[in-house]
């Protein structure tokens, strides 16, 4: 028996953002529609809600139009309509155009919205907490908690206040449990339980690899000249060679232009730094020209599903089950998945109202997959499953060709019957001695910037005398084979400068410096050994993004 103490919930849920707070609300909407009472409370390991999510974002309302229809009536925070969609291709000093109208009609942003993701997510956890969704930000989930016949029980918050070395600082404070008949797992991608979970109730035994991209992202404020509200820009090419990916410019309200750039973690060079390459793509003329006269405001960074239908898990699984990004349900080519978290989330809690109200508990909640896999997210991903493996296959040309030509059969109903696979991030990078160096330019402090500049205005913050979240399963790797054969890619590969090759005593040594890590998961999704494992730490620690 634990000695912590313990909270009784009927569904808990891991994480608040769009996925977690829609199946929370739409649980507590149910109840009301019944006249039932059913109680639910949301996890957010972040210091506040929206501390830590990070999107573009332009947000397609179908998902929230399903959740909330009146949400114009209560201002919900979407920003505004977009007005001008623009898709181009760039080379080292200019760009062309694709016609919009070579795009499948699923790819128009009409109707859309483009906004801060963080703020909509404010919103909702309001609107779930006027519902009576308890909501608790700065408590991190840290464990998974199981019944004795394996099912799960619940989870149990971290405990506050253990030093480096793992004993009990005087603030101390043991986490708490959280029981529950059924858990909600909504970390986003790469979780650190999803993690666990689905190596135990093995959920991929019949999908393919989850893969990913990591998205870099700066806010900046600009002059009203270059201001245009609503002006959706995105593009592919330069500065990428070997690698695939591309960039965004969403001119959002208030004189502000949010952009970034996403590679894909499947690149083969270890001499790549994503951060480095959004800061090129920031100097061709066409994209300073959009923040002319600009000065930055926020940054950050965070790893983003790509994988796709065929990468969705199995979904539920005994006294639980998975919602939003930590499924995988990112429609890759719209840069979208917002839209598709909310309705996860829903069609979770319409199969847990339904197993809450035949009294079942820590079953499988066998309605749920069903319902995932007949509605419009599986019409939606499976449109265009095969856009990112194409281009993983054949390159940027071929593979957008293909792309272009597969989604647009689709788009007509003739659906493909061929479906692409993936291969695991990791397993693609190649030796330093079978590539060529990339040297990057020095920041100029204006229009591009260093990692640690980058980090402080993150506002990232750990308790530094903490056990270290980025643990090691052999202390020994990353010198003797990270180091060896690939130059150490995790000094490059890490937007928030937290690894580094250090000498002590004459020999190379892997420091991690923690405490600037931004949360994006791209170590644990990278490291060609699978070494490094990420472990949440104290909760309320990591970036806190204002307006992101």
């Amino acid at each position: 028996m634990s000695d912590r103490e313990s909270m009784e919930y009927d569904v808990v849920v891991v994480g608040a953002g769009p996925a977690g707070l829609a199946a929370a609300i739409r649980l507590k909407q149910l109840a009301a529609e019944a006249g039932r009472e059913v109680s639910v409370c949301v996890l957010e390991k972040g210091g506040e809600v929206g501390a830590h999510i990070l999107s573009g974002a332009v947000i397609d309302p179908r998902g929230l139009d399903e959740l909330i229809p009146d949400w114009k009536d209560r201002s919900a925070p979407v920003g505004v309509p977009v007005t001008d969609n623009l898709h181009w291709v760039l080379t080292a000093k200019g760009k062309r155009a694709i016609p919009h109208w070579l795009m499948p009609p699923f790819m128009s942003n009409k109707g859309n919205h483009t906004c801060s993701l963080g703020n909509l997510t404010r919103w909702l956890a309001s609107q779930a907490e006027e519902l009576g969704v308890e909501v608790f930000p700065g408590f991190a989930a840290a464990e998974i908690l199981f019944n004795d016949n394996g099912s799960l029980r619940g989870v149990a918050t971290g405990d506050m206040g253990v030093a480096r070395d793992g004993t009990h600082r005087p603030d101390y404070q043991p986490g708490m449990e959280l029981h529950a008949r059924y858990t909600f797992f909504a970390e986003g991608a790469r979780g650190h339980l999803t993690k666990r979970l689905t190596e135990l109730f093995e959920l991929r035994k019949d999908s393919g690899p989850q893969v990913y991209g990591l998205g870099i992202k700066e806010l900046w404020d600009v002059p009203a000249e270059v201001h245009r509200p609503g002006r959706v820009i995105h593009t592919q090419g330069w500065p990428l060679d070997d690698a695939w990916g591309g960039g965004f410019l969403y001119h959002q309200e208030n004189g502000q232009v949010a952009l970034g750039f996403v590679v894909a973690l499947d690149y083969q060079n270890p001499y790549l730094s994503p951060f480095e390459e959004f800061q090129r793509w920031k100097t061709h003329p066409a994209i300073r020209a959009e923040i002319a006269g600009g000065k930055r405001a926020s940054y950050g960074a965070r790893a983003i599903n790509e994988g796709g239908w065929q990468a969705v898990p199995k979904l539920a699984f005994p006294g639980g089950a998975l919602v939003g990004c930590a499924a995988g349900f990112v429609n890759v080519p719209r840069i979208k998945g917002s839209h598709t978290a909310i309705k996860s989330g829903m069609l979770a809690a319409d199969a847990a109202f339904a197993a809450l109200g035949a009294d079942r508990r820590w079953d499988v909640l066998d309605d749920y997959e069903p319902a995932v896999r007949s509605s419009w997210i599986a019409d939606e991903l499976k449109k265009v499953r095969n856009a990112q493996p194409a281009v993983a296959r054949w390159g940027g040309v071929a593979g957008t060709i293909f792309a272009g030509l597969d989604m647009w059969l689709n788009a007509l109903g003739l659906r493909t019957p061929w479906t692409l696979k993936h291969h695991a991030d990791h397993t693609r990078i190649r030796p330093k001695d079978e590539v060529r160096p990339i040297v990057y330019p020095k920041a100029d402090g204006a229009l591009t910037f260093d990692r640690l500049s980058s980090v402080f205005i993150s506002n990232t913050n750990h308790e530094e005398d903490q056990p270290v979240h980025l643990t090691l399963m052999d202390a020994e790797v990353p010198i003797s084979v990270n180091l060896a054969l690939y130059d150490a890619p995790e000094q490059r590969y890490c937007p928030a400068a937290v690894y580094e090759i250090v000498e002590e005593a004459g020999r190379p040594r892997l420091q991690i410096n923690a405490q600037n890590c931004v949360h994006c998961k791209t170590c644990d999704i990278k490291d060609p050994t699978q070494n490094i494992n990420w472990v949440v730490p104290e909760g309320g620690g990591g970036p806190n993004y204002p307006n992101m």
